[in-house]
């Protein structure tokens, strides 16, 4: 799918640009998967402080000028030798779901606390979210806030304390989006893309998107021969695959990919649920999350259940840091499977075994 919708956007000549790139990511990705199956967690345990620092710093420099990457109104990038654009938001999510497993792995018994079961974690979460909210990067803003509370709720944070805040963050979300133009127009435009007008401007994505997929019907248009690429439906290889993917394949091919996300998710909740402690069962519920989520708000934006908010498809939109550190998450989860897995202890049966006994 991505040599399909890749071929075709403008300004690059090589037609096979962004597959061959993709393919170079794909490398480095099985590569940091294994080393990430393989790598004991407790180091990252005692690194989370630091790591935490640095994810700060790295999201800080998308905000300084000849450092920062900024596009389409949006600094999400930086720049980085060897590799271009680096987007720091993806670490950031990985090291937010370490620290607070850490945090609540050394304070199982204060989990129902207002300090160090609420506040502290809150404030270790809070602060990389204001900085990817403050990039205009609400969509992974948003899935990073729905990680985090999946992560405070199973571990037994208590909800007077989860829901009061929760509620005054999504009414200062409201606020915000309804006093920035931009947001508020993309809103305006979802909830009426059937007006001509909303069809040539910010509601342009999500109307293509549609006509795509009414287009492709139950079995698709075949592998290349959807039109909706050729220039209408923008961003066709990075935000909105997932409507090409059913006007060449058909319901099959979409509804397989929903079922590879629904797999993920019940692998990744077998996982922490088999986990042997804290640590390990916060960052399986964790990494789990950071795929699944943003998997879900791509395919409710692009079949417009949600507003326009620019997520890319893990393992599926063309972005090779989204796919390396995707690939490293499922690394995570295989090697916490490997290492907390239950022994079967073998009982011998009793013909087996030697009897010793005092004549008398």
């Amino acid at each position: 799918m991505l040599a399909s919708t890749s071929a075709w956007v403008k300004g690059i000549e090589d037609p096979y640009h962004f597959l061959t790139r993709q393919a170079l990511m794909v490398v480095v990705g099985l590569a940091a998967a294994i080393g990430a199956a393989y790598c004991p967690l407790d180091k990252f345990r005692k690194l989370a402080p630091w790591m935490l620092a640095g994810v700060c710093v790295l999201l800080a420099l998308c905000y300084m000028p000849g450092i920062g990457i900024e596009s389409f109104g949006s600094k999400r990038w930086i720049k980085m030798p060897f590799v271009n654009q680096f987007q720091p938001s993806e670490p950031a999510k990985m090291v937010v779901v370490f620290c607070l497993a850490a945090w609540f792995a050394r304070w199982q018994t204060e989990i129902h606390t207002f300090w160090r079961g609420f506040l502290i974690p809150g404030m270790i979460a809070g602060l990389p979210l204001l900085l990817i909210a403050g990039e205009t990067d609400v969509g992974s803003a948003l899935s990073l806030s729905v990680t985090v509370g999946a992560i405070l709720f199973c571990v037994g944070t208590r909800l007077i304390y989860a829901v009061p805040t929760a509620l005054t963050m999504i009414s200062g979300a409201a606020w915000y989006i309804y006093n920035d133009p931009n947001r508020w127009g993309r809103i305006e435009a979802w909830l009426d893309l059937e007006n001509p007008i909303h069809q040539l401007d910010r509601g342009m994505q999500q109307w293509r998107a549609l006509l795509a997929l009414g287009n492709g019907g139950p079995w698709g248009v075949g592998l290349g021969n959807g039109v909706e690429k050729f220039g209408t439906l923008t961003f066709a290889h990075i935000d909105f695959i997932f409507p090409v993917v059913g006007e060449e394949l058909g319901l099959p091919f979409t509804l397989g990919v929903v079922l590879c996300y629904v797999l993920i998710a019940v692998a990744g909740c077998g996982i922490a649920l088999q986990a042997n402690n804290v640590f390990n069962r916060c960052i399986a519920l964790g990494l789990t999350c950071l795929i699944v989520v943003p998997a879900i708000q791509n395919i409710a934006v692009t079949t417009a259940m949600l507003p326009n908010d620019g997520l890319p498809l893990p393992f599926v939109s063309y972005g090779g840091t989204s796919l390396v550190f995707s690939l490293a998450a499922v690394g995570m989860l295989v090697g916490i499977h490997r290492r907390c897995h239950a022994r079967v202890v073998q009982e011998f049966p009793l013909s087996r075994e030697t009897r010793l006994a005092v004549r008398l």
